[in-house]
C-alpha cells in the first residue's frame, strides 16, 4: 500500500467512534480489557481534571475504560497524591521492575506501565491536556475495536500556540515540522503520512507494544513509529482526528533540547536499519547557547541520552506474570 493510499484509508475522525455504547458492546464481545495510561512528572496543576474527566464519563459511566494508572517518573510536586484521591492507580516507576534498574522518561513509563497494566488494549493519555475530552480515549481505542487487523493507533488534531497572551490557533507542533517531518520524508519515507508523529497520546495492542523495544525519553514516539511499521506494516496502523489539543508550550530552549534528544534517537534507529550511516558513536553532549541579564553569551555543555529499554516481553518477571511463552521470537 502507498503513503497516499494509506493516508486516505486508514484516518479516521474521533465522531465516528462516539456512540461509547456500541464500543462497549464490541469490547465485551471480543472479551477485551483496556488500560488507560497516564504518564506523569510534575503534572499537580492538570492531572485531577484528566483523571476526572475521563474516569467519570469512561470508566464510572460506561465501564469503555476498565482501569486507569497514573505512572509516573519522580515528581516533587503533588501530582501522585492527587492522582491517588482520585481512584486510580498512581506507582512510581522506580517501584517497577527494581532489578531492571531506573530511568527518567516517558518512555520508562511506558515500558514499565506494561508491566502493570492488564488491558489487552492500552491507551496512553498525556496528562498536561488543558481542554481533555473523552474522545482523547475513545477516538484512539475505537479503530481498534471495530478493526482486529489494526495494532496501533495514533492521534492527530491542531495545536495552538500562545503567543503573548492569545492563543493562535496553529503553530504548535513545531518539532515536529522542522525536524521530524523533513526526516521521515527522506528516510522513512512510509511514515510521511501521519499528521502528528510527536503526538503524546496513542493506543495498541498488547500483543504489538510488548514485542518492540522502547527509548526512555523524548525519542520514544519516533522509534515506536518507525519499529511498528518495520515489526507489523503500514496496514496495521492507523490516525484519527481528536480535533484540537491545548497543552503547556515549551520554550524555544526546551524544544531545542528535545529536538536534539529526538535526533540522537532518530539517528541511532536510522543507523541500524541502514538508513543513515554514522561513523563513530552518536553524539550525546549538546552545546547550547544562553545569554544572561546583562545580554552576555555563554556556551552551555550538557549531555542528553535515551536508553533503550528491550521488548518487555524479553524481561523474565514480564513473562511469569502474563504467562508468556519464552519460544516468542519463532511466532
Amino acid at each position: 500500500m502507498n503513503v497516499p493510499e494509506w493516508f486516505e484509508k486508514y484516518r479516521f475522525k474521533a465522531s465516528s467512534f462516539s456512540n461509547i455504547k456500541r464500543l462497549v458492546e464490541l469490547k465485551n464481545k471480543q472479551k477485551q480489557v483496556i488500560s488507560l495510561i497516564i504518564p506523569t512528572l510534575n503534572e499537580a496543576d492538570t492531572i485531577g481534571k484528566v483523571i476526572s474527566v475521563l474516569k467519570s464519563n469512561l470508566m464510572d459511566k460506561h465501564g469503555l475504560i476498565d482501569e486507569i494508572i497514573v505512572m509516573d517518573s519522580g515528581s516533587t510536586d503533588e501530582t501522585l497524591d492527587i492522582a491517588k484521591k482520585h481512584g486510580v492507580i498512581a506507582i512510581a516507576a522506580s517501584e517497577v521492575l527494581k532489578k531492571q534498574g531506573d530511568f527518567r522518561g516517558k518512555g520508562e513509563n511506558l515500558w514499565k506501565a506494561l508491566h502493570v497494566a492488564k488491558g489487552t488494549i492500552v491507551c496512553w493519555v498525556d496528562a498536561d491536556i488543558k481542554n481533555i475530552h473523552p474522545r482523547f480515549v475513545y477516538g484512539l481505542v475505537g479503530p481498534l475495536l471495530t478493526n482486529d487487523k489494526l495494532k496501533f493507533v495514533k492521534p492527530f488534531y491542531k495545536r495552538p500556540i500562545k503567543i503573548g497572551d492569545k492563543l493562535e490557533s496553529l503553530g504548535g507542533g513545531r518539532v515536529t515540522e522542522l525536524l521530524i517531518r523533513p526526516l521521515f520524508n527522506m528516510y522513512f519515507p512510509r511514515l510521511a503520512g501521519f499528521i502528528q508523529p510527536l503526538s503524546g497520546e496513542g493506543a495498541g495492542r498488547r500483543t504489538a507494544f510488548e514485542k518492540i523495544p522502547y527509548f526512555t525519553g523524548y525519542g520514544v514516539e519516533t522509534a515506536m513509529l518507525i519499529d511498528m511499521r518495520k515489526k507489523f506494516g503500514l496496514r496495521a496502523m492507523a490516525q484519527v482526528d481528536l480535533l484540537r489539543r491545548v497543552h503547556r508550550n515549551q520554550s524555544l530552549a526546551s524544544l531545542s533540547r528535545m529536538a536534539f534528544a529526538i535526533l540522537g534517537v532518530f539517528a541511532k534507529r536510522a543507523n541500524t536499519l541502514g538508513k543513515l550511516i554514522h561513523v563513530g558513536s552518536i553524539k550525546t553532549i549538546y552545546k547550547i547557547i544562553t545569554t544572561d541579564k546583562e545580554s552576555r553569551y555563554y556556551l552551555k555543555h550538557m549531555k542528553i541520552i535515551d536508553k533503550q529499554r528491550p521488548p518487555i516481553i524479553t524481561i523474565p518477571e514480564y513473562r511469569r506474570k502474563f504467562k508468556k511463552n519464552p519460544s516468542w521470537m519463532a511466532l
